[in-house]
C-alpha cells in the first residue's frame, strides 16, 4: 500500500487508476465541530493496487483526485456515497460520475434498509471487517500502520462487494432501479443547500402561511450564520427551537426570552436580535411567494389508507426481496393516500411497476389483503 503525500504522486496514482473501467473509492474526514466536512484521507482502489492519500500533507494539490472523480470512463463505487460526494461538491464544485453506491445496490437486492458497511462485506464475502479504527480521529499525524491498514481494507473488500452485487442486479435485471438512483445522487440539486432552502430540511410541520415564511426565514438565517462560522447548525441553534420560534414568531425579545427551547439568556446574546429582525421578515412576507402548504388530512379514512398501504409495502418489500425504504417513503404513501396522481417516486419508474398501481386500486378497493396460512396475500377484486 503506498501514502501519498504529494502532488506529483497523487498524479501518478490517478493516471494509473484512471486506466481502469471500475475504481473503489472512500474517504474519511471530521464534522463534528464544523459546518462543511474536514476532508481528512482518500483511500482507492483499482484491481492492480491500492492507495491511501494524506489529504492533510503539507502542499499538497487535490487537482488530479477531482479529475478523476469527473472522468467519464471510470466507473467510481462508493459505500453510502453521500457524504463523500458533498465533500467533493464542496471542495472542487464538481460531483463524482459515474457512480455506484453499494448501500443502494443493497437495497435494491434485499439487504435491508442502508445496511452498513462491514455487515454488508460479512455477508457478501464472509469477511469480518475490522472496525477498531471506524471512530478514530483522522485528523492526527502521522497516519498509524493500523489506520493506514483500516483505510486501505475499506475499498479492497469494496472491489469484492461491487462485483458480487453488479453480477446479481444483471441477473435478476435491476440495473437500471440503481442508475435511477444514482442519478439523484450525482445531481448537484441534491447538494446545493442554499440558505432559503434550508427550512426543507427541517421535520418541524407547519399550518399557517405566516408559521411557514418565519420558518423560512429563520432557518436561512441559521444556515447562513453556521456556514460563515463553519460550525454545525445545532451550535447556531437546534431544530426544535426553529420550530419552535417559527409557532410563536417572537417579535420582540422579551417574548423570545419566553420560548422554553432556548437557552437562558439567549435573547440577550448577539444573535436575539438577529432572530427578531428574520421573524419580522417573516411576517411581513407576501403569502403569495410561499410554497403551498399541504392541508391537514383530518378524517380517519386517509389515516387507515396510509395503514393498508404499509401493510402493501411490507408485502411488496418481501415478496421481491428490496427493502421498503428504497420502494416508498411513509410521506409517499401519506400522499399518495391524498392524491392519485401525487408527484412522488412511488408512483414513477419501476416502482410504479412494483407497488405504485397495486398501492391505487388498493385505494379504490380494486384490490384487497387477506391473510392466508399466516401470510398477507394480493386478493384482485372484480370492478
Amino acid at each position: 500500500m503506498d501514502l501519498i503525500t504529494s502532488t506529483a504522486d497523487l498524479a501518478a496514482a490517478c493516471s494509473r487508476l484512471a486506466q481502469h473501467k471500475v475504481i473503489t473509492v472512500d474517504t474519511e474526514f471530521l464534522r463534528e465541530t464544523t459546518y462543511y466536512p474536514l476532508l481528512c484521507v482518500v483511500q482507492m482502489a483499482s484491481p492492480d493496487e491500492a492507495v491511501v492519500v494524506d489529504t492533510l500533507a503539507q502542499g499538497i494539490d487535490l487537482k488530479p483526485f477531482f479529475e478523476l472523480m469527473a472522468n467519464e470512463a471510470v466507473l467510481k463505487v462508493f459505500h453510502a456515497a453521500r457524504q463523500d460526494i458533498e465533500i467533493v461538491w464542496h471542495l472542487s464544485g464538481t460531483i463524482p460520475h459515474p457512480i455506484f453506491d453499494t448501500q443502494v445496490a443493497a437495497m435494491v437486492l434485499g439487504y435491508g434498509d442502508s445496511i452498513a458497511y462491514d455487515q454488508l462485506v460479512e455477508r457478501v464475502t464472509g469477511h469480518r471487517p475490522d472496525k477498531t479504527h471506524r471512530f478514530t480521529d483522522w485528523s492526527r499525524r502521522p497516519l498509524t500502520p493500523e489506520q493506514m491498514h483500516y483505510a486501505v481494507s475499506d475499498v479492497t473488500h469494496l472491489r469484492d462487494v461491487f462485483a458480487a452485487l453488479d453480477a446479481d442486479l444483471k441477473k435478476r435485471g435491476r440495473s437500471d432501479w440503481v442508475s435511477e438512483e444514482m442519478e439523484v445522487l450525482t445531481s448537484p440539486k441534491t447538494y446545493d443547500f442554499h440558505p432559503e432552502r434550508a427550512w426543507e430540511r427541517l421535520k418541524t410541520r407547519v399550518r399557517k402561511p405566516k408559521e411557514l415564511a418565519v420558518l423560512m426565514e429563520v432557518a436561512a438565517w441559521r444556515e447562513q450564520e453556521a456556514q460563515s462560522r463553519d460550525v454545525p447548525r445545532s451550535r447556531v441553534l437546534k431544530d426544535d427551537a426553529v420550530g419552535d420560534i417559527a409557532t410563536h414568531a417572537p417579535t420582540s425579545l422579551e417574548r423570545l426570552a419566553s420560548l422554553r427551547s432556548l437557552p437562558k439568556g439567549f435573547d440577550r446574546s448577539k444573535w436575539g436580535s438577529d432572530i427578531i429582525a428574520a421573524v419580522q421578515r417573516g411576517v411581513s412576507r407576501d403569502p403569495l411567494t410561499l410554497p403551498k402548504l399541504e392541508k391537514p388530512r383530518g378524517n380517519s379514512n386517509g389515516a387507515a389508507t396510509v395503514e393498508l398501504l404499509k401493510v402493501l409495502l411490507r408485502m411488496t418489500s418481501e415478496r421481491h426481496a428490496v427493502a421498503s425504504k428504497v420502494i416508498a417513503t411513509v410521506d409517499d404513501l401519506d400522499q399518495i393516500a391524498a392524491d392519485d396522481n401525487a408527484d412522488v417516486a412511488a408512483l414513477h419508474g419501476w416502482r410504479r411497476e412494483l407497488f405504485g398501481e397495486a398501492a391505487i386500486a388498493l385505494k379504490h378497493g380494486r384490490l384487497a389483503l387477506a391473510i392466508e396460512k399466516g401470510r398477507v396475500v394480493r386478493v384482485d377484486r372484480a370492478e
